[in-house]
């Protein structure tokens, strides 16, 4: 049974399922019920015996957007693990942007940044080049920048700390740096951080990285590291959801029971079978199932 959550606006619901409904019929989707879900306020549940979910998100898109929506094989539970990218998904900057504004360089590194999120640039080498324009920027720029820049997405503390609060495990996991994802991580909420780390010598940054590199395949491989050690608790058929927007986290995306991209880039968003184009990261609860009375906040 495919199951698709849907989160739109009211009367959209109300106006346009019939002609979605239609519509997933003639692409060979038939829907064996729809209906409000009563215990999460604002989501719709429908359920189909066909397995094209393409079809399915096909006419979602074309008959509701915007939406907050996930599709899957089986009714959505709370998952054991949740690991997710940090720049633009938990927080609402690019981090690496906002520290090359203090070098005076935001719109040439921004411009870098935007490439490589839409899969357009090898993600270590633009990221190589983008930390080497940073080259003699004073370490105090990083407090700075983190201090008066950085603000976590809307939702996203409620979104951690109620996972949390469940029994699921928490990973941040960033293709940017420790110095800023240590701290979003403490104030978030999440137990673990796997990121990259900038070079400081002398106070200063010296344009390199000190280890490896945090890229799509690194972001998957925690995923499925955390999984393993799930299993110790949980046994197999660990249920695990990923969150993210750019291109790095595709693997990731694709390999979580659930993967929802956040305000993502269209090739994100493709991959995943999770979508967050209308509301905050509050939504991830709600498609979850999860009632807003088991909220923390």
């Amino acid at each position: 049974m495919l199951i698709a959550r849907l989160i739109a606006e009211p009367d959209h619901l109300s106006a346009r399922l019939e002609a979605a409904k239609a519509e997933m019929e003639r692409a060979g989707v038939r829907i064996a019920s729809a209906a409000m879900l009563d215990f999460c306020g604002q989501t719709m549940q429908m359920a189909s015996p066909d397995d094209d979910a393409a079809a399915l998100r096909q006419a979602l898109d074309a008959h509701f957007a915007p939406t907050d929506g996930l599709v899957t094989a089986d009714e959505p539970i709370v998952p054991r693990v949740f690991i997710s990218d940090m720049d633009s998904t938990m927080i609402g900057q690019e981090c690496i942007d906002e520290l090359g504004d203090f070098a005076g360089l935001k719109d040439r590194i921004a411009a870098i940044t935007e490439r490589a999120m839409q899969g357009e640039l090898d993600f270590e080498q633009a990221l190589r080049e983008r930390v080497g324009l940073l080259q003699g920027l004073g370490t105090d720029s990083i407090e700075q920048c983190l201090a008066t820049r950085i603000q976590p997405m809307p939702g996203a503390k409620v979104l951690v700390e109620t996972l949390r609060a469940l029994g699921c495990r928490t990973v941040l996991v960033t293709g940017g740096f420790h110095q800023f994802a240590d701290p979003v991580a403490e104030q978030l909420g999440f137990e673990h951080v796997v990121g990259n780390r900038l070079e400081v010598a002398g106070g200063k940054l010296t344009g390199g990285l000190v280890g490896g590199i945090v890229d799509s395949a690194v972001k998957k491989a925690t995923l499925l590291a955390e999984i393993e050690a799930a299993k110790e608790q949980w046994g197999d058929g660990v249920t695990t959801l990923a969150t993210g927007d750019g291109a790095n986290d595709i693997p990731m995306l694709e390999a979580a029971t659930y993967g929802i991209a956040y305000r993502a880039k269209p090739k994100a968003r493709a991959a995943a079978n999770g979508w967050i184009d209308r509301g905050d990261l509050t939504s991830v609860l709600r498609l979850l199932g999860i009632s807003e009375k088991d909220w923390v906040r």
